[in-house]
């Protein structure tokens, strides 16, 4: 009996015989071509990428019939960077000046692409690489002929064992056969672990090399929710994860009948759940999870997957459609997050810096480039005519910064004014606090602002000198460490005094042990992943105000990480099904 750690994914057990799936990569050599052939070259690589794109948009509608219009998000940013011309012309460049093959120049250019990716910070960006090595194997089946691997004819329930699964290839998969997923790469954020989640399919990735550790047939437990993969256990491990299995489905059924029940405590408090999104698509996902708005809304990916910038008319059509999706409800816009390690194609090569995430990016990029960040600003401008839209700036350090922020937005709305376009003068100015200067600094800015978001993944790596992305001291990332608690309190607090409205919009709003402490904190509005809505509902429903604020104030006189942990899981544990009405 073997067992493996790895990343909890999607929660849930799953057990049964593995199916292990190959690697399917191209290594495709290095060749040119006689100039004779370079335009039949040009045509194959128009052909398969016109085939390419159709599949997509078959994908995308076999997605939304299968999992409704959560998926639609990923499928249309495939759709979007085939469709880029720029891709095309960077290829066709390489095949006419170089004489590449098509097959070759492509692979060139996507490599690019995907260490682009690769060097961005930000974790839900860069799972994007994983689309970027979707796309290319599709295109590249197109131009070599080859006919694409057929995972959909299982005649038997299995555990799928992979080095790595693509969305295209998740959905393709029959939900019918698949009880479970183990795979030795990716994320919390990665694809694999969103569709498995919207499937409803235990899974756990990172798991290194578990495709060596396990052979096909063999039976296999995935535990999603531990994310521990046990590999030919015997009949008492078996019992005692059926068990857990059982359980699983049972608080999967309560959590079902949550949708439509309103977020408020025992005693009568409403707490505000919103969603995070990265695309138009995920809005509509997110009011049907029942979020009660948008609390994040990305923009990067737009200027990220073009080697273009995207134009005023490009931006204002994509945020409308966000806006829309929400029918009413706020949709709070952050503003580009670019610069140092997120740098779009079209915006050239990042200068050098020994530690780009305190450098040149976010906010500081967008007020050393004016010409972009207001036609940015035009874009939401514009689009907040359709709805309840509130724009809020990123990674402010300073009350200048905030102010010259505000500024730039005020000049923005001037030349709208004067050009007749229609925008909504008095939405909401809110900024990020990711930042230990702007935690400090928050009564300063909750007078200045109309709304405060917490940005914990931040908050937590700049407070504890952490890159979480670093092995050697992941281990040390804990959102729930005394220091990075003080802060949070300290942000609440400023807000209550000066009638500025605080939210968390960090992976720890979505984790219910946090619950509880966080309303006890003083946060009122919390912003999450769609699919972690309903748990944390049930949390709001099953608790008082008055428990939130006897835990609060008694985790906030520890002074180690283990004490906090310890207490929160007993306050988690200790809450009763029955208290939920």
């Amino acid at each position: 009996m073997i067992t493996k750690k790895g990343i909890n994914a999607s929660p849930g057990v799953a057990i049964g015989p593995a199916l292990v799936l190959d690697t399917e990569e191209y290594r495709i050599p290095l060749r040119t071509v006689d100039p004779s052939q370079l335009a039949t070259q040009i045509r194959n690589l128009d052909a398969a990428l016109q085939a390419s794109r159709q599949e997509v948009q078959e994908l995308r509608v076999a997605a939304t019939r299968k999992l409704g219009d959560d998926t639609a998000g990923i499928f249309a940013f495939h759709e979007q960077f085939i469709a880029d011309p720029r891709l095309r012309e960077q290829v066709v460049e390489l095949i006419q000046q170089r004489r590449y093959s098509a097959a070759y120049a492509f692979g060139q250019v996507m490599n690019q692409r995907q260490k682009l990716f690769r060097s961005v910070a930000d974790p839900y960006l860069k799972e994007r690489v994983r689309d970027i090595f979707d796309i290319e194997k599709r295109v590249l089946r197109h131009i070599l002929g080859r006919t694409r691997e057929d995972m959909t004819r299982l005649t038997e329930p299995v555990v799928v064992v992979a080095a790595d699964i693509t969305p295209s290839q998740a959905i393709s998969l029959d939900r019918r056969h698949i009880l479970g997923f183990a795979i030795n790469v990716g994320g919390p954020t990665s694809h694999m672990a969103i569709i498995s989640k919207l499937l409803g399919i235990p899974a756990v990735v990172a798991l290194g090399d578990i495709t060596s550790d396990v052979s096909g047939g063999e039976t296999l437990i995935v535990d999603g929710t531990a994310g521990i993969v046990v590999a030919s256990p015997d009949p008492e491990t078996i019992a005692r994860y059926q068990e857990r299995q059982r359980e699983h489905e049972r608080q999967v059924a309560r959590l079902r009948t949550l949708r439509d029940q309103p977020a408020v405590t025992r005693d009568g408090v409403a707490i505000e759940l919103l969603a995070n999104i990265e695309v138009p698509e995920e809005a509509a996902a997110a009011v049907e999870a029942g979020a009660q708005g948008v609390g994040l809304y990305r923009t990067e990916l737009l200027f990220l997957s073009s080697t273009r910038v995207p134009t005023e008319e490009q931006q204002y059509e994509t945020y409308r459609a966000a806006v829309e999706a929400a029918a009413g409800r706020p949709v709070i816009i952050r503003t580009l997050d670019l610069g140092a390690d997120k740098l779009a194609p079209a915006l050239g090569a990042a200068p050098h810096e020994h530690n780009p995430v305190l450098g040149l990016r976010s906010l500081r990029y967008c007020l050393l480039h004016l010409d972009l960040f207001k036609t940015h600003l035009r874009a939401i401008l514009r689009a907040s005519v359709a709805g309840d839209v509130r724009i809020m700036f990123p990674m402010i350090a300073t009350v200048m910064e905030l102010r010259q922020a505000k500024a730039t937005l005020a000049d923005v709305m001037e030349d709208l004014d004067e050009e007749g376009l229609a925008f909504r003068r008095d939405l909401p100015i809110g900024m990020m606090v990711e930042t230990p200067a702007a935690a400090l600094l928050a009564p300063a800015f909750a007078r200045e602002a109309a709304f405060l978001s917490i940005g914990s993944n931040d908050l937590t790596q700049y407070t504890l000198a952490v890159d979480r992305g670093n092995e050697r001291v992941a281990h040390l990332f804990s959102a729930h460490n005394p220091a990075v608690l003080r802060l949070l309190h300290r942000v609440a607090r400023a807000g209550r005094v000066y009638g500025c409205e605080v939210s968390l919009c960090g992976e720890m709003a979505g984790a219910p042990l946090y619950t509880q402490l966080l309303l006890g904190l003083g946060l009122r509005r919390l912003s999450m992943a769609s699919c972690d809505i309903p748990a944390v509902k049930q949390v709001v429903r099953r608790t008082t105000l008055a428990a939130c604020r006897a835990l609060a104030a008694r985790v906030l006189k520890f002074d180690a990480d283990r004490q906090v942990l310890n207490t929160l899981r007993d306050a988690h544990r200790a809450l009763d099904p029955e208290d939920e009405s």
